[in-house]
């Protein structure tokens, strides 16, 4: 009744979440919780198949005491091979910085056990003579139980959990119709259940911790006052849609906006008007992006768009709208302006992201000493009252 309660008290957290559809399914997760749960995913593969490697041959003295010489070869160069296996993966050194590579790593890691088990469960039915033989081959047979519930050490959505927990409990049931080597096949229909009932819980466990990722880097992602991205992680998003933009050759624009005489308000009428006019700015201009655009805080009144897809004519689109929707009003009454920089990945070809960010920055303060309130392209300047596409140079 107590795992009963347990499973209804979590997954009820779950429904009232607001991350319920993430922690189902991976197609909408962000790519930096991609790469974050990627790169945790390949982590812990790597100790698990080091305990898995270093553990696995030490049963080997059991093996040799409990059994005849010509099945404990056997199962001897079985252990070896499965060590090797653990221990290949566990010293794999390449990157895994995104989900298919770490789905890739934790189904070998399930998929050496589960060998191993199809292997030996044939090797060592019907070998119990005595209660020594008999307790060494259910340790074997209860391998699966093991593998189970090592799931819960993972970040992994409802589907994921459902998905790696398959195999084994298939494994499970193809060993039962061959013969268990733990009890009868009546009873054994109960072990089953058992199984399952520990693959949810397991499934569970996986997703409270991916339950907490997305919470932690929500709380580290965001800027507390403005709601947009912070920079830190706004550096890994953007270096990631830079580096997805160059493999499918595809536009990408990053805008720099810096609001004009800021440091003006808070002088004059404190930090707590400053922080409405940037609230006000960071709303206005959230607004009108779209949803695979994002909205980083750069530094103080600065602001970076990341405009994925999206050319430079494309871009000056939204620009213009930001600026005709304005930036807010400042404590005065008067209208708050920004002076905006344009950069695109294809058309101005930086060595990498933070060049890009570099040469709108450049254009911004190009806009800054052209008189405030501008947009600058390609080395040209928009008045307030100009059309912006004057801006565009081939």
């Amino acid at each position: 009744m107590r795992v009963e309660r347990l499973l209804a008290a979590l997954v009820d957290a779950f429904v009232r979440s607001d991350e319920l559809p993430d922690l189902i399914l991976p197609a909408g997760h962000s790519p930096i919780l991609q790469r974050r749960r990627a790169a945790m995913i390949q982590s812990r593969v790597r100790m698990v198949a080091l305990i898995f490697g270093i553990l696995t041959p030490l049963w080997i003295a059991i093996d040799v005491t409990v059994f005849e010489w010509s099945l404990a070869i056997w199962l001897i160069l079985l252990r070896l091979t499965a060590s090797a296996a653990f221990l290949a993966l566990a010293f794999d050194r390449r990157s895994c910085e995104d989900m298919r590579c770490a789905w890739w790593r934790l189904a070998a890691l399930l998929a050496i056990p589960t060998v191993f088990f199809a292997v030996s469960h044939p090797l060592l039915y019907n070998q119990g003579v005595d209660d020594l033989r008999i307790a060494v081959s259910a340790g074997y047979g209860y391998l699966p139980f093991v593998m189970v519930a090592g799931l819960s050490v993972f970040p992994l959505t409802a589907l994921e959990g459902a998905l790696f927990a398959a195999p084994m409990l298939g494994a499970h049931l193809a060993a039962g119709f061959y013969g268990s080597l733990v009890m009868p096949f009546p009873s054994y229909i109960s072990a089953l259940w058992l199984l399952a009932l520990i693959a949810v819980v397991a499934t569970l466990a996986a997703i409270s911790q991916l339950h907490f990722m997305i919470a932690l880097l929500e709380q580290a992602a965001h800027d507390a006052l403005t709601g947009a991205f912070s920079r830190r992680i706004g550096e890994e998003l953007l270096k990631l849609q830079v580096a997805h933009a160059e493999r499918a050759t595809q536009p990408l624009t990053a805008i720099f906006v810096d609001l004009d005489d800021f440091k003006a308000v808070n002088d004059r009428y404190g930090h707590e008007e400053g922080d409405r006019v940037l609230r006000h700015a960071a709303n206005t201009i959230r607004s009108l992006l779209r949803q695979s655009d994002a909205l980083i805080r750069w530094g103080g009144e600065e602001f970076l768009v990341v405009m994925p897809d999206t050319p430079v004519d494309g871009a000056m689109i939204a620009v213009e709208r930001m600026r005709r929707a304005g930036f807010g009003k400042r404590p005065d009454g008067s209208l708050q302006t920004a002076s905006i920089g344009v950069a695109e990945q294809t058309a101005d070809r930086p060595a990498d992201w933070e060049a890009l960010v570099e040469l709108a920055d450049q254009r911004m303060y190009r806009a800054k000493q052209d008189g405030k309130d501008r947009v600058v392209v390609s080395g040209t300047g928009v008045k307030p009252d100009a059309d912006p596409w004057d801006s565009i140079t081939a």
